[in-house]
């Protein structure tokens, strides 16, 4: 079965680098989905972590609360600031 993941290829794009912890399910769901973007996508991932800025930015693009939010209180779009 083929699904169609909500992130795709990973942008080449300057990091700001960050520290964090994650429960040992959410790092093995991590590794998983860095499994099935590479067999979708046919990139392969050698650091499953280098997902989750895309996945928080998709996460961010799509919560509608936050995009009205952003547009009540003008913040700047990423990128622009």
């Amino acid at each position: 079965m083929t699904a169609k993941l909500k992130i795709g290829a990973l942008p080449d794009d300057k990091p700001i680098k960050i520290s964090i912890e994650l429960p040992a399910s959410v790092h093995r769901n991590l590794v998983a989905y860095a499994k099935a973007l590479g067999s979708e996508s046919g990139q392969h991932i050698n650091d499953p972590t280098k997902l989750i800025a895309p996945m928080l930015a998709r996460f961010m693009a799509t919560d509608r609360g936050f995009a009205k939010l952003k547009r009540a209180v003008h913040l700047p779009e990423a990128g622009t600031g």
